[in-house]
């Protein structure tokens, strides 16, 4: 069926159950950075593949919203399906502000609850207070209308071993449960497969880029229990939980085990990642306290073990960047490229390395207007045929077994005009100001975000999304509480964060241009105005002279990028071949 077909008979299936609005969230049941092909029930029913969206039927009215990344690619999706494109989505509330305008007293408001917050439930009930609305949070019709639904994941797990975790389970465990005592909490529920895997020391295959089992933990101070399909959990691993006094139950026991806790006791949970069924399970006679996990906070600093072995784990993916933009080099004038099998090659290099897992995300190789979709989704462009002249863009990382790497570089093919060489450049000075930031703990993330865009809003110049993000440890790319952006959060930046450092400039229907690297947060020094921090930039991967405009650069920043090559050329050169080393040399000399 077409979409409009589609949603035809989800309009029917409404009537029938007396239902005004469906509300429909890209989301799965664990609300991570990716969702299963299971629960991308958005792509089904409209063809937007967006990583973040979020849909309202009525019987008079589709619409959806996504955030600014995605706009030019819901515009291209959504043509002839019938669904309107709405304004931007910013902290949920133009959705929000959509229903509150629409919805009338006693209508009925129908969703998956699996897929929706307990935090976005209660927004929605605050938006409407004051209307007697009726919600139906078990509303899925989609298994009866969606054929041939793709299965819901089914990995085995397996052991995340010392030499890179740098700390045993049962220590990190210890740890959440003093968090808790001093907290007065009695029950902590995980919902999070990250914080799962990283307490646990386990990983597993459940999602296409996150190494993760889909699973539960509910952690009490002197019980816990691990909730996943058992097919999944191999004996050893079984055995070993055992031995920590955890026990493993089937994945959907979760609702049953909260159902049965205390009446009176504290259950710690994290409100953004607790589904409304979940919610709904939990006795009316239990406090809930919402935060984020104990172990979200814990896993976001890297301890000594995992820095070095990320240290590592940036060499190998440099060599991968560096062959790949040497062969690419070498190559495009002999053979006829495109954006699909260049990502294609990207992945078997990384295949290559010893210790490498899968992509941390699905690679974007872009080429000019298609760069200028800051996740655009390669293969699915218009003309993704490489060109005699132009930019391209090409984000893209790895899970290895001692870390997660993400970095984007922006390299010309031909001869740059001014403005795309005065666009990289400004691009450029805001990711160095940023890497070389000195400040003092306690900062946060947004007071830091100003850094990278200073210089482009002084040119006129921004960009529509975040300047940085957490990166995890064989985990998630995309990892919080911490990150550099706008938007207020929090969580200070502390000593061992790993971040992204990615400032951009998209021209419409031109090009993009965006420059990341990761860096870790260290101590710089203690003075008596306080303790100071610094980012160490630990990618390693050169970044294209041909579109550098030296003359916009002080000699500072120049500095700053001289420093960088020559760390790039030490680091890498002792594994490439003579060509390639020759090469990188050559890439990586003084602009």
């Amino acid at each position: 069926m077409e979409s409009s077909e589609k949603i035809q008979v989800l309009r029917s299936v409404m009537r029938q159950n007396e239902v005004d609005y469906l509300l429909i969230s890209s989301a799965c049941p664990h609300f991570g950075d990716e969702t299963p092909s299971y629960w991308r029930t958005i792509w089904w029913l409209t063809g937007f593949s967006g990583s973040n969206a979020f849909v309202i039927l009525s019987h008079s009215f589709a619409g959806l919203w996504t955030d600014s990344r995605y706009l030019i690619q819901a515009r291209r999706q959504l043509s002839g399906t019938g669904v309107e494109l709405m304004m931007p989505a910013y902290k949920d509330s133009s959705y929000f502000d959509w229903l509150s305008a629409n919805v009338k007293e006693g209508n009925v408001i129908a969703f998956d609850g699996f897929t929706i917050s307990a935090d976005f439930f209660r927004k929605l009930k605050d938006r409407l207070q004051g209307k007697t609305i009726r919600y139906k949070s078990d509303f899925n019709p989609f298994d009866e209308l969606w054929t041939n639904r793709p299965s819901i994941p089914d990995s085995v797990a397996w052991e995340h071993d010392l030499q890179y975790t740098g700390n045993e389970s049962e220590a990190k465990i210890k740890t959440v449960r003093r968090e808790m005592n001093r907290r007065d909490i009695d029950r902590h529920l995980l919902t999070s497969p990250d914080d799962i895997m990283w307490l646990m020391n386990i990983r597993g295959g459940d999602m296409d880029y996150d190494p993760i089992v889909l699973s539960y933990f509910l952690l009490g101070k002197g019980s816990a229990c691990f909730f996943a399909d058992l097919k999944k959990i191999p004996d050893g691993i079984e055995r070993k939980m055992s031995s920590m006094g955890i026990s493993v139950e089937p994945y959907e026991n979760i609702v049953a085990a909260l159902n049965h806790l205390k009446p009176g006791s504290v259950l710690l949970a994290d409100e953004t990642k607790l589904s409304v069924t979940l919610l709904n399970s939990i006795p009316g006679s239990v406090k809930i306290t919402y935060d984020k996990s104990i172990p979200a906070t814990m896993k976001a600093v890297k301890n000594l073990t995992e820095i070095s072995n990320i240290e590592e784990t940036m060499i190998k993916d440099g060599i991968v960047l560096t062959k790949f933009f040497f062969w690419f080099e070498n190559s495009i004038d002999r053979m006829i490229m495109d954006e699909k099998n260049l990502a294609q090659k990207l992945t078997e290099l990384r295949k290559q390395q010893e210790g490498f897992l899968m992509s941390s995300f699905r690679p974007i190789i872009a080429f000019n207007e298609n760069a200028a979709l800051p996740h655009y989704e390669t293969g699915s462009g218009l003309s993704s045929t490489i060109g005699d002249r132009g930019i391209l863009l090409v984000d893209s990382g790895g899970h290895y077994f001692g870390g997660t790497t993400d970095t984007t570089r922006t390299i010309m093919k031909g001869l740059p005009s001014i403005q795309q060489k005065r666009d990289f450049t400004m691009v450029l000075k805001g990711h160095i100001a940023l890497a070389t930031a000195k400040f003092p703990i306690g900062t946060k993330g947004y007071q830091l975000d100003v850094l990278a865009r200073k210089v482009l809003w002084e040119n006129g110049l921004n960009y529509g999304h975040g300047t940085g993000h957490g990166v995890g440890y064989c985990l998630s790319v995309h990892e919080g509480p911490c990150s550099i952006s706008p938007a207020s959060n929090e969580t200070a930046i502390i000593p061992g964060m790993l971040l992204s450092n990615e400032p951009a400039v998209y021209r419409e229907g031109e090009y993009g241009i965006r420059t990341e690297n990761l860096m870790v947060c260290y101590e710089d020094e203690e003075t008596e105005f306080g303790r100071f921090l610094k980012f160490d930039t630990v990618t390693l991967c050169y970044i294209d002279a041909l579109l550098i405009d030296k003359s916009l650069m002080d000699s500072d920043e120049i500095s700053w990028l001289n420093a960088y090559h020559n760390l790039v050329y030490t680091k890498l050169s002792p594994y490439l071949s003579t060509e390639e080393k020759a090469w990188l040399k050559e890439k990586t000399k003084s602009p």
